[in-house]
């Protein structure tokens, strides 16, 4: 007797996706709604949704979390009109930045007040994307986003839900200087958070007050704010638009300016960043593949969810510069490097007094005279024996700005670096050493290459184990500390000079030593961390490139940066000698000679210490946060 066709089982995830599918087209409205799920960012683009794959047996978190994103986006698809949206909103900028993370703020509230449901998976939502723990404690306006901080306080002010505890210090630290400023506005959006064009427009008055705007909106004109006074909805401006061709003509044209500056819209970056670090990616390869998302992860804490594996660590290294040699050798090779150091003190020395006295000029303290009260100034006494009516004059001195400092230099130490490039890179990594501490700056100094050549002993156990597909990283790492932060400059000379070592430039895996770098940073007690990354190609390893695809070190990189520079207290900056590193970094100058290194890196660092001095009064840090490249 014929047995009847077994059935293919399903996925226990299965029935969850088909649920929450039907769950978001009505939510959204939108019976056309096509939503699937893969790795990569939630995004919403026109009616198809893509959400989060969840695990194989998703735990309630992350269903939770998945649920979040799901209403957030159908909301977005219910709630937000995007043509409306592009018309209200300033054209770029942090001041763009702010007003969509707040629209974002708005949509959300709309369903947590009207669905306590919907306002659970939300807060499961929001309670993931700061589950890295680092606005906790904040306490500087610019090591926390502005956009962030408003986001939650809108939140705050339209649902009454407090922010999660692991940014309540991103929200504590500009929550005064808000309500002090956009206080009258912030009081009123309560009352018009069903309605985006009134809470576009004052969120515009908002940012005006807050300083970060005073730009009209792209296509905004006086008879269009007339206009919309009288439209008190989305729908409503529209029917009015449809009656006017021109009008109609001249909005859709501001839509497409719109659209083409930014690149994508609102609903796109549901997490809040604003972020084109998927623009920079090249070639087929890098588009091919996509970061794969999970909650509460970081490509610095777990990078294998992340699609970056390594197929041993037993053998990585990380080591002392003065393990790697005898006391011999070290000061045979630091002979070598002062020779050298003589031929380029000139220039070299110039460039660091440079530096030295922009450094010491802001650490000076100043001086205020012709007070009322304070500390008396004698200089000014003689005024009272010409003129015994003449008021004492006081004086009060200003506390500096400055704040206390470390600066990591992390050097490339591959094959490629052999030679001039190296022995530049050495030079100037001393001499930067030596003035940024007169000056005060801890200076730490760090070198990433590999212990071996095309693999070394990952290779072999790999060979060993049957060649199995997709290893990862296969090579062994070496991670040298020439300087520690706390250690002088002249206990560490000798250290220094090991890069001038034959045999010890192999190869180079840039994004493990990034984060590497990193993570030695965010240990260290001061109050403004810099990383400089000096380098001289893309990451390159044979051994692994051989056996992964050809963009497999590069996109690691590029995932390591984006943590950085986008969700980091650390300030990343990068010099490339004879390699285009602007591609990569924000912050980033390219050199063609190494000679021109020592300026580069002066100029660099004297353009970050002037930016400090921009960015510190209120309401400024989130514009010198994210300044381009340099």
């Amino acid at each position: 007797m014929a047995q009847p066709p077994k059935k293919n089982k399903e996925s226990p995830a299965e029935p969850f996706k088909r649920v929450l599918g039907l769950a978001s087209r009505a939510i959204a409205g939108e019976k056309e709604m096509q939503v699937s799920f893969a790795p990569g960012k939630p995004e919403l683009d026109g009616n198809h949704m893509q959400l989060p794959e969840p695990s194989r047996i998703p735990s309630a978190k992350e269903i939770a979390v998945i649920r979040g994103w799901a209403d957030s986006l159908s909301l977005t698809a219910a709630r937000h009109d995007k043509k409306l949206h592009n018309r209200l909103a300033p054209s770029a900028g942090p001041a763009r930045s702010v007003f969509e993370a707040a629209e974002r703020a708005r949509v959300e509230s709309i369903g947590a007040m009207r669905m306590p449901g919907m306002a659970t998976n939300l807060t499961a939502k929001l309670e993931d994307q700061y589950a890295h723990g680092r606005y906790a404690d904040v306490s500087e306006r610019q090591d926390a986003p502005i956009e962030d901080a408003l986001a939650l306080l809108v939140r705050e002010r339209l649902t009454g839900l407090k922010a999660p505890e692991t940014a309540k210090g991103l929200v504590d630290v500009w929550r005064d200087f808000i309500e002090e400023k956009a206080g009258p506005a912030f009081e009123r959006l309560d009352k018009v958070a069903d309605d985006q064009a009134a809470f576009g427009r004052m969120m515009r008055d908002m940012l005006k007050a807050l300083e970060l705007t005073e730009e009209r909106s792209e296509g905004e004109s006086e008879e269009g704010d007339s206009d919309e006074e009288q439209q008190p909805d989305a729908g409503e401006a529209e029917s009015q638009d449809s009656s006017d061709g021109s009008e109609q003509q001249d909005q859709e044209s501001d839509e497409q300016r719109s659209e083409s500056e930014d690149g994508e819209t609102a609903e796109a970056s549901e997490d809040g960043d604003t972020d084109d670090f998927d623009a920079d990616a090249e070639g087929d390869e890098m588009a091919e593949t996509r970061e794969p998302w999970r909650p509460n992860t970081s490509v610095l804490d777990d990078p294998e969810r992340f699609g970056y594996k390594v197929f041993s660590k037993a053998n990585d290294e990380e080591i002392d510069a003065d393990d790697l040699s005898t006391p011999d050798e070290l000061e045979r090779l630091r002979s070598f490097l002062d020779k050298e150091l003589r031929n380029l003190s000139g220039a070299v020395s110039r460039l660091a007094n440079k530096l030295q006295r922009k450094l010491m000029a802001q650490q000076n303290r100043s001086w205020e005279f012709d007070l009322e009260e304070g500390m008396l100034d004698v200089a000014r006494l003689p005024r009272i024996i010409m003129d015994p009516m003449h008021a004492l004059s006081f004086k009060r001195e200003h506390d500096t700005n400055f704040k206390d400092t470390v600066v990591t230099l992390l050097l490339d130490n591959s094959g490629s670096m052999r030679g001039r490039p190296i022995m530049v890179a050495a030079c100037c990594a001393d001499i930067l050493a030596r003035t940024l501490e007169r000056c005060g700056v801890k200076v730490e100094i760090l070198g990433f290459t590999t212990r071996a050549w095309k693999g070394g002993q990952s290779r072999e156990a790999w060979l060993a184990a049957g060649k199995p597909a997709g290893p990862g990283r296969l090579n062994d790492l070496r991670h040298i500390i020439y300087k520690t932060a706390d250690a002088p400059w002249r206990r560490s000379k000798r250290s220094l000079a090991l890069m001038m070592r034959e045999g010890l430039l192999k190869e180079n895996i840039d994004g493990e030593a990034l984060a590497w770098a990193h993570q030695r940073l965010l240990g260290r007690p001061e109050q403004r961390r810099i990383l400089m990354m000096i380098s001289d190609g893309a990451p390159v390893d044979d051994s692994t490139l051989s056996v992964n695809s050809g963009c497999y070190l590069e996109r690691h990189l590029r995932q390591v940066i984006e943590e950085i520079e986008t969700k980091s207290p650390v300030q990343l900056l990068a010099i490339g000698i004879g390699h285009d590193v602007t591609r990569y970094y924000r912050r980033a100058v390219t050199i063609t000679d190494p000679t021109e290194l020592a300026g580069a890196m002066t100029d660099k660092l004297v353009e970050l210490f002037d930016e400090q001095v921009e960015i510190a009064p209120a309401g400024r840090a989130s514009g010198g946060r994210r300044r381009g490249r340099g």
